[in-house]
């Protein structure tokens, strides 16, 4: 009697276990952790994964193409990339990676000059000696948005650097400007405030470099797997990201839990200047739920156009995975 008490207690603690057993999701950043990364931290500190019983494991990528690899070979779930990685990378093969939802619907992409440089406006940057990651997703694209405005595409003598080494360069004058992306801006506004001057930020998006930037991208195998635990993860995700728009502190103080060695003060800078690329216009005219038929098809052209795809080699409305949004 005894032994058949033990055995029954036994198999319903092992029940119960798994009944509170929270699914588990991969999530991974495009890039070391930042202010601009913060929502995948507020969502955890504020408890809005554990509410949908989901724990979140975060870890970080090297770029948009490293990330939609990642989710590729199950190695994680979620991440945020550049919509461009995901449309590179089915135009080329078959990839089982998706987008669910658009993060950024402009592109983050811009020129860092000093403020009395003489570059005001795109056009300006002809002639001029720019300084750019090696490794930059903006490489590829920059020589489309210079014939776009006018500009040869070798109209501007370009050095590819160490990203370590753009802020120095500019704040010293030893370069007329950089490329970065606009989420950078606070890092590079106090390095030229040590040497006296002030930036001055040109986003490519002001100068028809239009379509969507960083994007919510899941496996479709864990899609397919697991469909309900998926539209929960991204319902706690929107709610981190409209939490982390009303206040940025709160971002970046929950990042600074997780990652003490950031400097808080910077990540919030950094977050609000990431918030222009999420509410603006175009969200207000279209929403953020969705991608927009027209606005996908144009980042697709870019996409094609830079990596010298045919047009008609992808259809974008495949890549992306609709119904998962409530």
């Amino acid at each position: 009697m005894f032994k058949k008490t033990l055995i029954a207690s036994s198999l319903l603690a092992l029940f119960s276990q798994a009944a509170l057993a929270a699914d588990n999701v991969r999530w991974l950043n495009d890039w070391l952790p930042a202010g601009d990364k913060a929502v995948i931290y507020l969502g955890v500190d504020k408890g809005l994964f554990a509410e949908q019983d989901i724990e979140v494991e975060i870890a970080s990528a090297r770029g948009g193409s490293d990330v939609v690899t990642k989710l590729a070979t199950a190695s994680a779930d979620f991440g945020s990339a550049g919509l461009a990685s995901v449309l590179q990378a089915r135009a080329q093969g078959p990839v089982p990676v998706v987008a669910v939802a658009p993060i950024y619907n402009k592109q983050p992409d811009a020129f860092f000059t000093a403020e009395g440089s003489g570059i005001e406006q795109f056009k300006d940057i002809a002639g001029k000696t720019v300084a750019t990651p090696t490794f930059s997703a903006s490489n590829v694209v920059f020589p489309l948005v210079l014939e776009a405005n006018g500009i040869p595409r070798d109209g501007v003598k370009l050095l590819k650097l160490d990203p370590g080494a753009l802020a120095p360069m500019l704040a010293t004058g030893k370069v007329d400007a950089t490329i970065n992306w606009v989420t950078v801006a606070p890092g590079f506004a106090r390095s030229m405030q040590e040497a006296g001057k002030q930036l001055k930020v040109i986003p490519w998006s002001d100068y028809g470099f239009d379509g969507y930037g960083l994007s919510l991208i899941a496996s479709e195998r864990f899609l397919k797997d697991k469909p309900e635990v998926a539209k929960k993860f991204i319902k706690a995700y929107r709610q981190a990201q409209e939490m982390a728009i009303a206040d940025p502190a709160a971002a970046a103080a929950a990042l600074k839990k997780m990652v003490p060695e950031i400097d808080e003060q910077q990540a919030v800078e950094q977050f609000e200047a990431s918030v222009p690329l999420m509410q603006n216009e175009i969200s207000e005219a279209e929403g953020t739920a969705k991608f927009d038929a027209k606005r996908l098809e144009t980042t697709w052209q870019w996409v094609a156009r830079a990596q010298n795809l045919p047009s008609d080699s992808l259809d974008p409305a495949q890549v992306i995975a609709n119904g998962f949004v409530e």
